[in-house]
């Protein structure tokens, strides 16, 4: 399916009901990203040094404190991504509250990662129970939802950690609840700030309580699972 963004993706596996729709990002989301990862480089002599909410520039060797070239960068997050099955665990109480929102609204993930890693990510959220459909993309997220909602007149949430997806998000889909959640990590602690209508959940809890009350306005009759 093509837009007149240009993008090109196969939604054929998403089958979305006559239900409000949750898009959730994955990493530092669903899955814990930053903590593993920088146990991962590790094993290379490499340390992550939170400067600013980057990877390039601010992963170095461990004996000489140089940074490694941005090259090496993709190729560590390319392998971290290829492990990531042994590697990433789920953000706390990730898994049963989305199983909750799950009962009564449409959960879809979309993940800013290479497709060549989406059979391993589809693996492990099998794994941990969340079998929600999977759109790994590096496509921009504003127009990938844009496509995925169309003009359904129901409602709709975005999740992530990064704010220029959110606000990707809020520039292609109207009326969406754009909630910013990420984990208490020193790189996050540097990451900028969304702009308004952006809101901030402290944890996953707090994101569903948001969500219910945002469709609870919309559709009188909703109430999610609890």
């Amino acid at each position: 399916m093509e837009n007149s963004f240009g993008v090109a993706l196969d939604f054929s596996h998403v089958q979305l009901g006559d239900r409000p729709l949750v898009v959730c990002d994955v990493d530092d989301v669903v899955l814990d990203f930053a903590a593993p990862f920088t146990e991962f480089i590790k094993a290379e002599g490499l340390e992550l040094l939170p400067r600013s909410f980057r990877l390039t520039g601010n992963i170095v060797s461990v004996e000489t404190q140089v940074p490694i070239e941005e090259a090496d960068v993709k190729r560590l997050i390319g392998a971290f991504f290829d492990r990531q099955e042994d590697w990433q665990t789920p953000s706390a109480l990730s898994i049963e509250t989305l199983k909750a929102i799950g009962k009564a609204a449409d959960v879809i993930f979309l993940t800013a990662m290479p497709p060549r890693y989406q059979e391993q990510r589809r693996r492990l959220l099998d794994r941990l129970d969340l079998t929600f459909p999977l759109v790994a993309t590096e496509e921009k997220k504003g127009p990938v939802m844009q496509m995925i909602h169309a003009a359904r007149p129901l409602p709709s949430v975005f999740i992530d950690d990064m704010a220029h997806n959110l606000h990707s998000v809020r520039d292609h889909v109207e009326n969406c609840l754009l909630i910013h959640m990420m984990p208490d990590s020193p790189l996050h602690q540097l990451a900028p700030k969304p702009d308004q209508p952006i809101v901030r959940a402290t944890d996953w809890p707090h994101a569903a309580q948001m969500i219910d009350a945002y469709i609870l306005s919309h559709i009188p009759h909703h109430r999610t699972a609890k």
